[in-house]
Order: C-alpha cells, then sequence, then structure tokens
C-alpha cells in the first residue's frame, strides 16, 4: 500500500509485497537460468506488490511492484516477462516503469468486473542488470469487483457516483481554492481511513501556526487519491459544500459529513475518481495510482517488452 503524507496537497507511491502466507510477500524470484545455479551478488528483492493478494480491487487498480535496489534498462524486459499476468476473462494490457524501482502492469481499458487476476512474480536467477539476482518467487492473486466510478465537475461543485454503469447519487462537494487547486486527471483510490491526521506542514502549504493557511486536524471518512495528499473527505471549515458555499480548499475534495461517510461506505481500493474542471494538470500517473492519467501510446513507451495479453487463469 502507498503511504504518503496525510493532508490535501502535492506528491508520488508505493505499496508493500507482503501477503498471508510466504508467496505474497516482496521478494522477487523466478527463473532466468544464470550460469551458475546460485548467481553470485546480493538478492534482487521486491519491497512491495499490490494488490495485496486476497483482496478486492476496483476496475482502475494496476498491479504495481516496486523492487528496494534499481533496475538496469537492460534487464527490465527479462523482468517484465518474469513478472506473468494471468486474469480469467483475457485483457490487453502493458508492464510501465517509472523509474528504475517501480513497474505497473494495467489494461489498456479497465479491467471488466468479476475478474480474477494472478501475478507470479518468478524472479529466482533474474539478473536486475547490477549485479544482483531473484531468489524467489511471489504469487498475488486478486478479484476485481463492482464497477464503482465517481466523477467530480470542479466548477460544477458536484461528485456523480456510479455502479456498474448506473448512476447512484450525485453529491454536492467543493474542491480546491485558486491557490491551490485539486488535482485534475482519474486517481485510483489507495485506501481509505475512518480518521486521518492532516496537517498543512506535511504538504509544504504552511508550518507557521499565524497563517490563514495553517491547519492541524484530525478528519473523518476519508479517501486517499494521491500520495501528495489528496483526499475525499469532510471537513470542519467547510460544512456544507457546494455552489452555495464555494469555499476551496487546499486541494482535497469536501462533501458534507452524511455524504463522506456514505462515500466511504461505497468505495475501495482501486476505483476510479475522476476529477474535471479544474486549473491544474493531470496528477502525475505515479502520484499514487494514477495510471490511467497516460494515453496508451504514452504507457507503451514506458514498457521494455510492450503490449500483450493476459495468460488465461
Amino acid at each position: 500500500m502507498l503511504v504518503g503524507v496525510t493532508a490535501c496537497g502535492g506528491g508520488g507511491g508505493s505499496d508493500k509485497a507482503g501477503g498471508d502466507d510466504a508467496k505474497a510477500s516482496g521478494k522477487p524470484s523466478a527463473s532466468a537460468s544464470p550460469s551458475p545455479k546460485k548467481p553470485a551478488g546480493p538478492p534482487m528483492l521486491l519491497e512491495t506488490i499490490t494488490p495485496q493478494t486476497g483482496t478486492t480491487v476496483g476496475v482502475a487498480m494496476p498491479i504495481s511492484v516496486v523492487f528496494t535496489n534499481p533496475v538496469a534498462a537492460k534487464a527490465r524486459a527479462a523482468v517484465e516477462k518474469h513478472m506473468k499476468v494471468s486474469a480469467s476473462q483475457p485483457v490487453a494490457g502493458a508492464w510501465h516503469w517509472f523509474g528504475d524501482r517501480r513497474a505497473d502492469w494495467r489494461p489498456k481499458s479497465y479491467w471488466p468486473s468479476g475478474t480474477t487476476v494472478k501475478v507470479d512474480a518468478d524472479m529466482q536467477g533474474v539478473s536486475n542488470g547490477n549485479g544482483r539476482y531473484g531468489v524467489r518467487a511471489y504469487t498475488h492473486t486478486f478479484k476485481v469487483g463492482d464497477d464503482v466510478r465517481a466523477d467530480v465537475s470542479v466548477t460544477g461543485h458536484t461528485m456523480k457516483v456510479s455502479r456498474n454503469g448506473k448512476a447512484v447519487r450525485t453529491l454536492s462537494i467543493n474542491a480546491g481554492s485558486p491557490q491551490y487547486p485539486t488535482w485534475n486527471g482519474t486517481m485510483a483510490v489507495i485506501d481509505k481511513q475512518e480518521k486521518v491526521h492532516m496537517t498543512s506542514c506535511s504538504v509544504g502549504i504552511s508550518c507557521d501556526k499565524g497563517s490563514p493557511n495553517y491547519y492541524d486536524l484530525t478528519l473523518p471518512w476519508d479517501v486517499h487519491l494521491t500520495q501528495s495528499g489528496t483526499y475525499v473527505h469532510f471537513s470542519t471549515g467547510d460544512p456544507n459544500p457546494g455552489s452555495g458555499s464555494a469555499r476551496g480548499s487546499h486541494g482535497c475534495v469536501h462533501l458534507s459529513m452524511s455524504d463522506a461517510k456514505w462515500f466511504y461506505g461505497q468505495v475501495k481500493q482501486g476505483d476510479p475518481v475522476t476529477i474535471t474542471g479544474s486549473t491544474r494538470a493531470k496528477a502525475s500517473p505515479d502520484n499514487g495510482y494514477a495510471d490511467f492519467n497516460l494515453g496508451w501510446d504514452e504507457w507503451l513507451a514506458g514498457s521494455a517488452s510492450g503490449e500483450g495479453s493476459t495468460a488465461t487463469l
């Protein structure tokens, strides 16, 4: 899971390769067939694999693998080959590298609801191109649940929530102020918490208690959208959001208390929240799980092995 700052603002991402058994953690392994049976050199390890095994996620959730050490460009095609993705319904997709330690696999379009997905990170003996070799294999299996989507209009002060293609509710919202606009684009939910301690200092807004932009609050019903600190939540400073109040946030999306609690109960990790109408750019695709903010050609430009289809599960 990605762990990041706790306030409305900017940011990045990653997720621990933990799981419920020895196969579901975060250290690579596979079969590369180097000449010595046990290659010399320190191990290549996986720090995290997301989603965790046994979870149910939304249609926009990527598979995200984070390595503890850099993977050289020359080794990435071989590493991708040994991270096999299988699915109960065939899906076209590809790996994409964010820097030299994080690789995400996402479908070309969203996952079909109801799909079971398995990732086999079989890294035993595989080189990272920098003198390290994988020592183990790990498997994560997860399911794609209901197709829940939220579409936020910054200028319209609304959030439209749908489930499996049917409109469910339209909620009143306030988004970022002109000074602190909300990210545009599609962000898959990272996680959610019933309460989050949010501070302006943690996101570089203000550490000065005398500033009008200073805050240090614990707020409820928090749905986490970016590693840089964007949430959908209730705020005591904006208890009745909507076009009537039009109070801007520091980048978060504010809901009333009852709406925030309701929305919290509807969404899960990987559900897409799409924000339009802000003056800010789209969130960086690795700022949490905003992978769908890249077009397909852009996505493939960061892949070492190109587009492929899932194996049959």
